[in-house]
């Protein structure tokens, strides 16, 4: 069988949805996971667009050493070389460059010409060879692209020496027949096709990113570029762990095998959720609560009977039912820090490191059982660095009762300093929210407020999440603990400590 290289893009194209963004720690977190999931090849971001995204890539691929770490870059010299710059430390390294090639893009957004695009092309892969000897290029919205065009630039970027060339539905046009024949037509008339690499990305505008992404392997793609619960901008990107578990599940249709160690999908789908804010829906193929679950008596009976019945794979397969804690409030601190290092979680001094533990402690002494989806909301707030947490929750009273108009006492560090605030509002969130505004002035716009439990029974954490949006920025804030009103006070700080230290972002525009 062929191998399929697992070319992860959450932290890049992921980071791209509406708040999503990560910090440098966050990123760090993540990419030892996937290299822990055996990723093959983990894109962190996009070097050029900030100095925070330029830092983080640099600390992905120093905390990296199995996997290969990757950078998006314009076909631009100076991002070619920011790029170059931030994988230095990679054991193995990537650049990855595009530019666009459909008709639109080149005329509206690029307004150069098919010649001047496939100059710039050739150009910015011979430069980034001279940075490393992994170069990756991408036709940006290359569905729709000229057949004849695209060939002749898929055959001088090989020529120039790109390893490996990616066919992206940047807009999520295309259906699976018309992709797979297009990468069927790419392999037959580019003359040195057999030279590199074929890899596709697909986005999910129209419900098909995971479709078109195995049509493209059944016609010869050998790299797919996806994201953690098809995590992405406008309707998201293919689902790694959708595609990952289709070609398992589906060997009688697909000839490639991946490195993928799938009983870390589920921690991985909870980390990201966690981090981005992004909550996963209980139908979610895969990693939705409800992936394993059987409702029907007929199905009840039939799993019972033989669970191949009604379940074309085994929900122990991709974690799940392996996630309890098998810790409890007399554990040590010792146990507590190993667990965080097998959930790749590490904190990066003593004093996180006991704050947590002391926050564990206490949730043990509420909860019965702790699960890993416990741990990963409950070091959030401790992956946040001092110097961008500038509000902090102190403590609060929240009230609320039967004919009587709510209220809440919050007292909260800014900078350091304790303020004291209070407020009435609708109900006991709007009241918290509105206290903390009353002394923060924000006056950032509440785009989203959502609540889910962390894990099972009425027990359970529950975590917010809440958009903020203020002058064409746009953060989400996470906050996790047992009583929600709490949970949204501190997810309300936490979009507002992202908002107030998140630099501007360049959009790449990427694939």
């Amino acid at each position: 069988m062929d191998k399929l290289i697992i070319f992860d893009t959450t932290m890049r194209d992921g980071e791209q949805s509406p708040g999503a963004s990560m910090t440098k720690e966050e990123k760090v977190r993540i990419g030892k996971h996937l290299e822990k999931m055996r990723v093959d090849v983990i894109e962190a971001g996009f070097a050029a667009a900030s100095q925070g995204d330029f830092e983080a890539i640099h600390a992905v691929a120093t905390a990296v050493r199995e996997s290969t770490v990757c950078s998006l870059a314009r076909a631009q010299a100076g991002d070619i070389q920011k790029a170059g710059d931030a994988i230095k430390p990679a054991a193995q390294g990537r650049i990855h460059t595009f530019i666009a090639t459909s008709p639109i893009h080149m005329q509206h957004k690029l307004r150069m010409t098919p010649e001047q695009v496939l100059v710039a092309a050739v150009d910015a892969v011979k430069f980034a060879r001279t940075l490393t000897d992994d170069v990756e290029f991408s036709a940006e919205d290359a569905v729709r692209s000229d057949m004849d065009f695209l060939c002749r630039i898929f055959e001088a970027v090989i020529k120039a020496g790109a390893k490996t060339v990616n066919v992206p539905d940047t807009v999520g046009y295309s259906i699976p027949e018309a992709l797979g024949e297009r990468f069927r037509s790419l392999l037959q008339r580019v003359p040195n096709a057999d030279k590199a690499i074929w890899s596709t990305h697909c986005h999910d505008d129209l419900g098909m990113a995971v479709a078109n992404s195995l049509a493209a392997i059944q016609a010869g793609a050998r790299q797919v570029e996806c994201t953690i619960n098809g995590l992405g901008e406008r309707a998201g990107n293919a689902s790694l762990e959708e595609i990952v578990m289709a070609v398992r599940v589906r060997k009688d249709l697909f000839n490639v095998e991946t490195r993928i160690d799938a009983t870390q999908i589920l921690a991985a789908s909870r980390m990201v959720s966690t981090i981005t804010g992004y909550p996963v829906q209980p139908n979610k193929a895969v990693v939705g609560a409800n992936a394993f679950a059987h409702e029907s008596g007929i199905h009840q009976d039939g799993v019972l009977k033989n669970r191949e019945t009604y379940e074309i794979m085994r929900a122990q397969d991709v974690g799940w039912n392996a996630n309890r804690l098998t810790l409890g409030k007399l554990s040590g601190r010792s146990a507590f820090k190993v667990r965080l290092g097998e959930l790749g979680i590490v904190l990066e001094s003593e004093s996180s490191l006991n704050t947590a533990f002391k926050k564990f402690k206490e949730l043990a002494d509420k909860k019965h059982e702790i699960f890993d989806e416990d741990l990963h909301a409950l070091v959030s707030d401790e992956a946040v660095t001092p110097e961008i947490e500038q509000y902090r929750l102190v403590s609060m009273m929240a009230h609320v009762e039967t004919g009587e108009e709510p209220y809440a006492k919050l007292t909260i560090a800014d900078h350091g300093q304790e303020k004291k605030c209070e407020a009435t509002g609708a109900g006991p969130v709007d009241a918290t929210f509105k206290a903390l505004e009353s002394i923060l002035h924000s006056h950032a716009e509440l785009q989203l407020y959502s609540v889910n439990n962390v894990t099972e029974g009425t027990d359970s954490q529950g975590e917010v999440t809440v958009r903020l949006a203020k002058e064409g920025r746009i953060v989400n804030g996470v906050g996790a603990d047992t009583d929600i009103v709490i949970a949204s006070a501190k997810a309300y700080l936490n979009a507002l400590n992202k908002m107030a230290a998140k630099h501007q972002r360049l959009n790449p525009q990427g694939d």
